[in-house]
């Protein structure tokens, strides 16, 4: 059910490094079907997306784009408590991405002046999958950065259900900040907001999971449009020593468990007795999980616990792996925290769950996943900035560069640079 992996025993390397390679996915098995749905679509507009809504979803929306979707009536229709969380929720999301603002700098030297100047990208997508379960929270997460950067037009781009389940998805789009829907989900969605339709404004950058089909259409768009990054399945990292709660330690791998079958519930801990005490409380847990069937699944295909020497060997396992919610429940918590460069988010502590942060606690839970986090980063309002460089000489600060200007140029055997400089120097 959940394999002990001990750091004496001859598979830990070789389970070790399948772990921290996990995030290299298939893309090839669905690429050809995803390029001709990005392809019909880039050619055909509208009338390839319905095709394909109507081929994949087994649906035939009214309006593919929705400038008025019903946000704020959406909200009223939710029963109070309901509508308490999603508001407190989004003001505590907002107030972390607050911090994140980002107004360029300038400086002197002399009478040179440098800087970076920072605009909001016009457009922005938020991809929100329909499926297993549709996540309110998400749309939150990834949509207020966007509104905090000063995006003008931020996208929903979701398949709808045309009923009263759809209030949820929509009133968390309406406290983000989002100005328009896109009733449709899959690859021809990704295509539609990447390339423009008839009815579909084209976006500058695109955020949000998706399933495989999703991932791959992001992938080959790139370039059309910025995305965020490509999204694998959920992932939790537990560090535990003797003293973490092995109740503790099995429902934090449980929640995301139950995200997905293709999930990754991980543990490194510093004692055989402690993998064995957490694969108890999992195996009993998960008879009572309503999502069982999704967690059992996850924990068979892809659980592990790692029993290393110390603690010096979990901070190492952790910084292999770069797992996307890494949570530390072990007596120094916060000074391993201090030692762990590569996690996507660290919940530090025996009362921190990863739930939390996918809810309350502020930063966004849109985080990178399969050890991308080694050369990336939580989505945040600094993804829908751009950034212009500033540069302005006078005259004779000019003159005082220009050898050293002109001589690199001519290095690289660039004479019209080298002659754009002297051309205003030379009398």
């Amino acid at each position: 059910m959940f394999p002990i992996v001990a750091h004496d025993h001859p598979s830990f390397a070789a389970t070790l490094e399948r772990l921290a390679t996990r995030g290299e996915l298939d893309f090839e098995k669905v690429e050809g079907p995803v390029r001709a749905i990005l392809n019909d679509v880039r050619r055909e507009g509208d009338a390839a997306v319905r095709r394909y809504v109507e081929r994949f979803e087994k649906r035939s929306p009214a309006v593919l784009h929705r400038t008025s979707y019903g946000g704020a009536e959406a909200l009223a229709r939710l029963e109070p408590g309901t509508r308490g969380v999603l508001e407190r929720a989004a003001e505590r999301i907002a107030r972390f991405h607050e911090h994140q603002r980002d107004a360029g700098f300038r400086y002197t030297e002399g009478a040179i002046t440098l800087g970076t100047r920072t605009q909001p990208v016009d457009r922005a997508a938020i991809y929100a999958p329909g499926g297993k379960a549709r996540y309110p929270s998400s749309v939150l997460m990834a949509a207020i950065p966007a509104r905090i950067a000063g995006v003008r037009e931020i996208l929903l781009v979701t398949p709808l259900g045309g009923n009263a389940d759809d209030d949820l998805l929509l009133a968390a789009a309406h406290l983000a900040g989002v100005t328009s829907v896109v009733d449709a989900g899959g690859a021809q969605a990704i295509a539609a907001v990447a390339y423009g339709t008839e009815s579909i404004p084209r976006v500058d950058k695109i955020v949000g999971p998706g399933n495989i089909y999703v991932a791959t259409a992001k992938r080959l768009v790139f370039g059309a449009v910025s995305i965020d990054s490509i999204a694998g399945p959920s992932e939790i990292l537990v560090l535990a020593d003797e003293s973490a709660d092995p109740r503790v330690v099995a429902a934090d791998l449980l929640s995301q468990a139950e995200h997905d079958e293709a999930a990754y519930p991980l543990l490194a801990c510093t004692s055989v007795a402690i993998a064995e005490a957490v694969r108890r409380e999992v195996e009993a847990q998960l008879l009572t999980l309503p999502r069982r069937a999704i967690a059992e699944a996850s924990v068979k295909g892809q659980g592990c616990a790692l029993v290393v020497s110390g603690a010096d060997e979990l901070v190492e396992v952790a910084n292999r792996l770069a797992a996307e919610h890494l949570s530390i429940q072990t007596a120094r918590a916060e000074h391993m925290a201090e030692r762990v460069l590569r996690a996507g988010a660290i919940f530090i502590g025996h009362a921190t769950p990863e739930a939390a942060g996918d809810y309350l606690a502020g930063p966004s839970h849109v985080l990178p996943t399969g050890g991308a986090v080694r050369f990336g980063s939580p989505l945040g309002v600094y993804d829908f900035i751009t950034r212009t460089s500033l540069v302005a000489y006078d005259a004779p600060s000019l003159r005082a560069q220009a050898s050293d200007i002109t001589a690199f140029a001519r290095l690289e055997g660039l004479e019209a640079h080298a002659r754009a400089v002297e051309v205003r120097v030379v009398s």
